[in-house]
């Protein structure tokens, strides 16, 4: 009896679509219209028939995944056969230049030296140098030094030897007036002659124009200006005052950050240089060693000697076509004596300041006598014109042996 109202429910529930009758009650009769009802409401069947619009666009966007997957593949596969296919011709690179490189004879010529200098016109640079820079023997040879290097460094290069572009980031040292900044712009210029600076320009950066005043100035001013230097000499003259020791928030340290960035990064499109005293120099380096780990030529420019600053005036007076009588030169290095006893001297730009005083004094002194007392009827000759005289120079030195302290006028 119990089995029979359980297959009696059983059978009812399945027929009612689970809607439970008990047993010995008369099964309410369910109107099944259409053939294809499905009896779980109204969700779609769970047999594939063809489908409907939404099961369609499910497929076709499939389908996409499936298209797109199979070609992200085929790039896949492609960039990895490439690449295979790169080293490989590299592999075959290089075992055909050790080939060549061990059947060359030791005495393959490669061409004089002279012929790359003289061709690529270092020695004319180097010329240059010689006639402008008076004195400073140890610096011009350290200069040929470093055009040595690059001269045979190309060479080594047209045989097919290994290379690599050496460090060409500098340290100047000395005092004011030492000639740093012509030697920058005439290593610039050697640099550009021997392919290793696409301009040889050379940019002067001070902390005013590398340094901002507020949160987020300092790094697009640095970028300016190592934009600017862009294949030439970025020159940041007094270097140490980027540094503050004593204020660890100034904005010093993140231009400092980004020049050590880019002498790592950019070191075969620009060339930094970094000049000062050297003993403040020294102590920036102790704060910075990173800075000195990525310099590779340290130049320090001595002082010059009177005599040597007495043709530093010959040659600015070649330069301006003036013609400083004989015993004028007596006359300037008295001066220039007693001046390097004085504070404030800068070598070389002191004797430029003196030299344009001792012009103006010749202009006065020639004025006088044409145009206010009328000798030679006012007419002045070219001598009149080129001519610097020692009483010019001696206007310098009474000023220093006898005017008051507070009026002296220190070039």
């Amino acid at each position: 009896m119990k089995l029979a109202s359980a297959l009696s429910f059983l059978f009812v529930t399945s027929v009612a679509g689970f809607a439970p009758v008990p047993a010995g009650r008369a099964a309410t009769k369910i109107s099944m219209a259409g053939t294809n009802q499905n009896p779980f409401g109204n969700a779609q069947s769970l047999e594939y028939t063809g489908g409907t619009d939404v099961n369609n666009k499910n497929y076709s966007k499939l389908s996409e995944k499936l298209n797109e997957a199979d070609i992200e593949r085929r790039k896949i596969a492609e960039e990895a056969e490439r690449r295979e296919r790169a080293a490989e011709i590299r592999r075959e690179e290089r075992l055909a230049k050790i080939q060549y490189m061990h059947d060359m004879p030791d005495s393959q010529p490669a061409g004089t030296v002279d012929e790359f200098m003289f061709k690529e016109g270092v020695q004319d640079q180097l010329d240059k140098l010689d006639r402008d820079l008076v004195g400073l023997t140890a610096v011009k040879q350290r200069v040929k030094e470093i055009a040595a290097l690059l001269v045979l460094d190309k060479m080594r290069r047209k045989l097919g030897f290994e290379t690599s572009v050496p460090s060409l980031h500098m340290s100047f040292t000395g005092a004011p007036g030492t000639g740093k900044t012509t030697v920058a712009v005439r290593m610039g210029q050697i640099l550009a002659k021997m392919g290793y600076a696409r301009r040889g320009h050379v940019v002067l950066a001070t902390r005013d124009d590398l340094v901002g005043q507020y949160v987020g100035h300092t790094a697009p001013k640095t970028k300016e200006m190592i934009k600017k230097a862009m294949g030439g000499v970025l020159l940041v003259d007094e270097a140490y005052y980027l540094y503050n020791a004593a204020n660890d928030r100034d904005y010093g340290q993140e231009s400092i950050e980004i020049l050590l960035n880019v002498m790592e990064n950019n070191q075969d499109d620009l060339v930094v240089a970094v000049a000062g005293y050297k003993d403040r120099m020294d102590k920036f380096f102790s704060y910075i060693p990173g800075m000195m780990s990525r310099i590779g030529n340290h130049i320090d420019f001595p002082n010059y000697t009177s005599e040597e600053l007495v043709k530093i005036a010959a040659v600015m007076a070649r330069e301006l076509e003036y013609d400083i009588t004989p015993d004028a030169y007596n006359t300037f290095q008295k001066y220039i004596e007693l001046r390097m006893e004085l504070p404030y001297f800068s070598n070389a730009r002191t004797v430029r300041n003196a030299m344009d005083r001792a012009r103006m004094n010749s202009a006065i002194r020639t004025f006088e006598r044409y145009a206010i007392n009328g000798e030679n009827g006012g007419f002045v000759t070219v001598d009149d014109l080129k001519n610097i005289s020692a009483e010019d120079f001696q206007i310098l030195v009474d000023d220093i042996l006898y005017a008051d302290a507070d009026k002296r006028i220190f070039g």
